[in-house]
């Protein structure tokens, strides 16, 4: 046994003794905020006319979402389901990404305010929020070093991967709760606390089923990676923590489905839920190779181009080459002496494998070999569901804790100790300084490789503000209760962004027919949107086609059975690039419309 590298690693793994918040605390918060409000900064030139540019349709349906969390608080309905979107059948809120556990609390701010500032707002809170936390869990629980828990820290809230989602999915970058269950989880072993730990972890996953389940899903696997990890590493000392660890994982187990056993029971058997997605669509999903040395769009080295090869949809990874080399050379320098670097390693290889998907993509083309997900079926529960590329967001956070660790080590806290200093109130031995050269070149090499990843401003496009006829209200005589306002182009995943936002801009005053979801179809299985119905067909292939296509009896038949199966009092078009055609299609199937306002106006109340 060498002593040397023992101490190194009991001091690397030791929790260290709680400090209150200190003048770094305050700036390292401070950096994190302003650099939420620069990610954000192409939002706020127009902030309730201005939507992602790379995924403007998630944008605004997380602008309904809001809406829904006011909306719900305001008239005291269940947050669960939504009658507002998808009539007569209504959206199973559980079983989509919801973010309950935010809009709710936020509903007085939403009303106040509105969907697009409280989302924007939020936003780059989240962001900040994730980066806090993460600081924190850093700088109490593995490192010395608050230089070194900034860099950490600052890494985990906004790497490239997390970055990338912030372009539309606020979901994705709303982590701010999982450093928190991270750290009580491996409390539970704390001798006489696993009542009270356990009862923390279990409050605090029962929250973040309400904000992200798919990011708790992928927390608790690489919880698992690690615990395994460690029982391996050190058989003895898990062992005699192996009952104190249960007893408090159980307590928290209890407690969380204790909270969550309605809700859970709703997203997989309420009202318009469903078994898995139809085709298995995410499944195929997989990791490029070639990503993982790739400089994301969003950061200060990354180059738009290059994502139409092979990152357009996902960009999980996407450290950059100096990150994966300075990453490599951190493990094999540190692996022989801590034991959280050797765990970090195993969950970098286990989760960037698994991330390669069905088979293997190599600069955006399919090589033919079979990758890890090729001996996994397709249908087998929550697997259907999950994105294999997404595994990767574990490995960003191991190479956040890895940043950390790699900045204290150069620092000089993970070397050999040299006999204690009789200073009054220090308990613990001192750490040899490393040479001035030795520290620079580490520094040096650390900064190269994070400040590339800096993030820019996420790209942002103009969308054309809801027309006055729905702003102001004119619309209200003519839509009584229990019926809809049936926008056009009627909204879905593809079509109809700017129509599904007059439902959020107006906190969901009105029902809407479809709209921007998950639902079931026939069978049951997942699919984007409602299934669409005859008359919805033909306003996108006329959308599309650009002409009026010849019209029969039977058309007009289907478009007065779907408005009456949509419970329509009046079907409005706003400005559209396709006004002119849009307005010749309803016009041959319903009838001259009026002029309201700015909107062309078909009122069916009478024959639907």
């Amino acid at each position: 046994m060498n002593p040397v590298s023992e101490t190194a690693e009991a001091e690397a793994t030791t929790p260290r003794p709680r400090r209150g918040p200190a003048r770094a605390d305050v700036l390292a918060i401070g950096a994190y905020v302003l650099l939420g409000v620069l990610v954000c900064l192409n939002y706020w030139g127009d902030v309730n006319n201005r939507v992602s540019s790379h995924l403007p349709t998630d944008h605004s349906w997380f602008e309904w979402l809001f809406s829904h969390g006011a909306y719900s608080v305001r008239h005291l309905e269940n947050p669960l389901f939504s009658t507002q979107q998808n009539a007569p059948d209504g959206v199973n809120m559980m079983a989509n990404t919801s973010l309950l556990g935010v809009t709710l609390p936020l509903a007085p701010l939403t009303l106040l305010l509105g969907p697009q500032v409280v989302y924007a707002l939020y936003l780059g809170g989240a962001l900040a929020a994730t980066a806090g936390t993460s600081y924190w869990m850093l700088s109490r629980h593995l490192v010395r070093s608050r230089a070194a828990a900034f860099i950490g820290g600052g890494f985990l809230g906004f790497a490239p991967g997390i970055v990338h989602h912030a372009n539309g999915q606020p979901n994705f970058v709303s982590n701010f709760l999982l450093p928190l269950i991270v750290v009580r989880v491996f409390r539970l072993t704390e001798p006489g606390r696993w009542r009270r730990n356990g009862l923390v972890l279990g409050l605090l996953v029962a929250y973040q089923i309400f904000i992200n389940e798919e990011m708790l899903l992928l927390t608790a696997m690489a919880c698992l990676v690690v615990v395994i990890t460690y029982a391996l590493l050190r058989p003895r000392a898990a062992r005699a923590r192996a009952g104190t660890f249960a007893a408090g994982l159980g307590v928290g187990g209890g407690l969380a489905l204790l909270l969550t056993a309605y809700p859970i029971w709703f997203q997989f058997n309420g009202p318009q839920s469903y078994r898995g997605l139809q085709g298995g669509v995410f499944h195929s999903w997989g990791e490029d190779i070639v990503a993982f040395v790739t400089f994301a769009r969003d950061t200060l080295a990354g180059d738009e181009a290059v994502e139409l090869t092979i990152g357009r949809t996902e960009q999980n990874t996407w450290f950059g080459w100096p990150l994966v080399l300075l990453s490599v050379v951190a493990l094999a320098l540190l692996v022989r002496r801590s034991l959280v670097a050797r765990i970090l390693a195993v969950l970098v290889v286990i989760f960037s494998v698994a991330s390669l998907g069905p088979e293997i993509r190599f600069n955006g083309e399919l090589t033919g070999i079979a990758g890890p997900w090729s001996y996994i079926p397709a249908d087998v529960p929550l697997v259907e569901m999950m994105m294999p590329t997404r595994l990767t967001l574990v490995t960003t956070a191991a190479l956040g804790v890895l940043l950390a660790l790699a900045w204290d080590a150069v620092a000089g806290n993970g070397r050999p100790p040299v006999p204690a200093q009789r200073t009054p109130g220090m308990t613990t031995p001192t750490t040899r300084p490393r040479p001035r050269w030795q520290q620079a070149t580490g520094y040096a090499a650390i900064a190269l490789a994070v400040l590339p990843l800096i993030p820019r401003p996420l790209p942002a496009e103009p969308v054309d503000p809801p027309p006055a006829f729905i702003t102001s209200g004119a619309w209200r005589p003519y839509v009584p209760a229990g019926r809809t306002l049936v926008p056009v182009p009627i909204p879905s995943n593809v079509h109809g962004l700017s129509t599904l936002r007059w439902s959020a801009l107006t906190q969901h005053e009105f029902r809407i027919p479809a709209g921007y979801f998950i639902g079931p179809n026939l069978d049951g299985q997942g699919v984007f949107g409602a299934p669409n119905r005859p008359t919805s067909t033909l306003i996108y292939r006329t959308m599309d086609a650009g002409e009026l296509p010849e019209l029969t009896d039977e058309n007009r038949r289907e478009a007065l059975a779907d408005l009456r199966f949509w419970r329509a009092s009046v079907v409005v078009l706003g400005a559209h690039p396709r006004e002119a055609v849009l307005r010749d299609l309803l016009t041959a199937l319903l009838g001259p419309p009026q002029r309201v306002d700015d909107v062309w106006l078909w009122d069916v109340r009478d024959r639907v």
